[in-house]
């Protein structure tokens, strides 16, 4: 039986692996460990997505928080329900009037997020650390710009979205 902790060996005439496919291995590695940390705090990653972004920006809609979080936008009423009753948010009407609503981080929400953010900072540790200090500005640049090049609203992906062809399959 083969320990699922120990990489098995590649083949030797395999060709080496799509960057897509090991960022998505990262992302799961990521989301599995942050789950674990976040439910020490009582959160979710969705739920700490919001607080993060709420931190960032200055009362985003929850339509934004659901794109941001890859979510529903029903999905993420709950989030911001559950976030308002656990007193981590606050929503006020919108000084424009109609059915909008400002969300906002309470005092609570910001010492919760801060602890959250300690769990992350260690998990970034670990998975950074032998890497140096240049080489991770680098990582952290290189990933912003990948991320750029396929925002929605980016259009260098309409040809092969359009095309006919059967796209190829995403993992080797």
């Amino acid at each position: 039986m083969t320990d699922p902790g120990v990489p098995a060996a590649a083949a030797p005439d395999a060709p080496p692996p799509h960057v897509s496919y090991l960022v998505f291995r990262l992302e799961r590695r990521i989301r599995a460990c942050l789950d674990e940390a976040l439910a020490r705090h009582g959160m979710t990653t969705t739920e700490y997505m919001a607080l993060s972004e709420l931190r960032l920006r200055d009362a985003p809609s929850s339509a934004d928080l659901a794109r941001i979080a890859f979510v529903t936008p029903q999905a993420m009423n709950l989030v911001i329900r559950n976030l308002e009753q656990r007193g981590l948010i606050r929503r006020d009407p919108h000084p424009r009037g109609g059915r909008a609503l400002r969300t906002r981080l309470t005092p609570e929400g910001l010492s919760t997020l801060r602890r959250c953010d300690r769990s992350l900072d260690t998990i970034e540790a670990v998975m950074l650390a032998e890497i140096d200090d240049p080489d991770r500005t680098t990582l952290a640049e290189t990933l912003t710009l990948c991320a750029r090049a396929l925002h929605p609203d980016t259009r260098a992906l309409e040809p092969v979205l359009r095309s006919q062809e059967p796209p190829p399959p995403p993992w080797p």
